[in-house]
């Protein structure tokens, strides 16, 4: 297979339109298509052919990436593009489905003669531009040759974590992976929500935690965007971070595991949601921490 692909990117939100510029600008032809396709429109200018439909976008594609909400969502568009799958085609599921969910997306795959690959990815927009993605890959070492070529334009590093992608390694360790993340993140909201609450200027915080095993790059960098902003656009939006919460804690339910700062992760994320920062960056969780009427102003 030559180096240069045919690439159907199915899901043009935050991560899968960067992912799909990247593809075009490292020469792949890219079908891109997006339920809204206003939101896939954009990438016209980037050389990519947008579609109509799931179906188009995949006819002739030698590798299907898909980029969407969640599985469900995930194996809709794909019986909607069924038609027009090749057999024989690369299909690497980028989207963060969760460990149930991976069992019925192999088994579309194993229906349509599909190749498939178990490829979350980790990185929010800004890596996602960057094309500095880290890509979870798990699929057949004598497939590989085949989505190199995409993980190389849409990440600067790929992590194989296993020969067959139907068994979900890839998938499980970016829950793993995203549970630090939000464990990170709603604990820096709370961090200012309580240095607020108690009169305390958060910068003293940081100050005393400088150069320290307690500090992060990661902890500074959503806390700034609360106390600086702009929490739009979002790197992770407050939405997806609490589905992915949500996966989080069933995956540990199903195992026997009971994690209570997931469940509560996804209960602030749920609720600043409520709040109207679903589509705001996941810092916005922050606003959680106060009832509507003591919300300081966003």
């Amino acid at each position: 297979m030559t180096d240069k692909l045919t690439v159907s990117v199915l899901g043009t939100g935050i991560m899968g339109a960067a992912m799909a510029r990247n593809l075009a600008r490292a020469g792949h032809t890219v079908r891109a298509w997006n339920r809204t396709r206003s939101k896939a429109e954009p990438l016209a200018a980037d050389g990519a052919h947008v579609a109509g439909t799931p179906a188009e976008a995949v006819e002739g594609a030698d590798v299907v990436l898909t980029m969407l909400y969640d599985g469900p969502a995930t194996l809709d568009v794909m019986r909607e593009a069924a038609p027009a799958l090749r057999s024989g085609a690369a299909w690497t599921q980028c989207t963060t489905a969760g460990v149930e969910a991976i069992r019925d997306l192999v088994a579309f795959a194993r229906e349509h003669g599909l190749v498939f690959f178990d490829a979350p990815v980790l990185g929010t927009r800004q890596p996602a531009e960057a094309g500095q993605l880290l890509v979870l890959a798990a699929g057949p070492s004598e497939h590989r040759a085949a989505v190199a070529p995409v993980f190389d334009a849409v990440g600067s590093r790929t992590v194989w974590t296993g020969e067959d992608g139907a068994a979900g390694t890839a998938s499980r360790l970016k829950l793993v992976a995203n549970s630090w993340v939000l464990a990170i993140t709603a604990a820096a909201g709370e961090v200012l929500a309580l240095a607020r609450a108690l009169d305390v200027d958060p910068q003293h915080f940081f100050d005393a935690i400088e150069g320290g095993p307690l500090d992060m790059g990661y902890l500074r960098a959503k806390s700034r965007l609360v106390l600086d902003g702009p929490l739009t656009p979002a790197q992770f939006a407050v939405a997806t971070a609490a589905k992915d919460a949500r996966l989080i804690v069933e995956a540990g339910e199903a195992n026997g595991v009971r994690l209570d700062v997931a469940a509560a992760s996804a209960a602030r994320m749920e609720r600043a949601a409520a709040q109207g920062h679903a589509d705001e960056d996941m810092a916005a969780a922050y606003f959680a921490s106060f009832d509507s009427a003591d919300r300081p102003s966003d």
